[in-house]
């Protein structure tokens, strides 16, 4: 018996990052034989970025009006997750990257059964080293760290393949209403942002009761 988790989110989105450490954490304090299986569904925050990505304290300053209000921002977002074990490295990111090429890799990833391991070495590559995933290079050795073959991936990431199937899930999940992620469905609720591992606890504990009453 298998509870599907489906998770929309984007690789420059912190949240992301952070909803997905507290939904591992609720996972493993569920107490259940039921299997556990997560799909992962692109969004891009940012479609209009630059293939390269852009320099990052550049683009920030111009979003958010200075570069010293944007540091603000990076500094509540680590203030806010210090119990999350996560190590934000602002300091080391050069690059507000596009994510498409990311997005290709983690589908490319769900055909071999690896996109959650995918999709959190590309997380926290970003945002705890600061390396620029918009760069081949760099997502081709993180599909080489979760044991995808390197020549392979290089080969995927140069074509365009995989590319229209991301922009249309990327459709489908403007289609169901979803204008910002994290969005997680799990069983029947759908849950925004990242939520406390209590509330992840709550609604897993809820699908599965509903799953095995069935």
């Amino acid at each position: 018996m298998t509870l599907t988790i489906e998770i929309t989110s984007d690789f420059i989105c912190p949240w992301c990052l952070v909803a997905e450490k507290r939904l591992n954490k609720a996972i493993a304090q569920l107490n259940t034989s039921v299997n556990i299986q997560r799909i992962w569904y692109p969004f891009e925050l940012n479609p209009d970025m630059p293939e390269m990505g852009m320099e990052r304290k550049t683009y920030r300053s111009q979003k958010f009006g200075s570069w010293e209000y944007s540091q603000q921002l990076d500094a509540k977002t680590i203030l806010a997750t210090q119990e999350d074990d996560i190590k934000f490295r602002y300091d080391l990111m050069e690059v507000t990257p596009n994510t498409h090429k990311a997005h290709r890799l983690t589908w490319f990833a769900a055909q071999q059964g690896k996109a959650t391991e995918m999709a959190e070495g590309i997380l926290t590559a970003y945002f705890t080293e600061g390396q620029n995933i918009s760069n081949i290079d760099t997502l081709t050795n993180l599909a080489g760290d979760i044991g995808i073959d390197r020549d392979i991936v290089k080969q995927f990431l140069h074509s365009n393949a995989g590319s229209q199937e991301v922009r249309e899930l990327e459709r489908q999940a403007v289609s169901r209403g979803i204008r910002g992620v994290p969005s997680i469905c799990i069983g029947e609720e759908i849950l925004s942002g990242a939520q406390p591992v209590e509330v992840f606890l709550t609604t897993l504990q809820k699908a599965v009761h509903e799953l095995t009453e069935v």
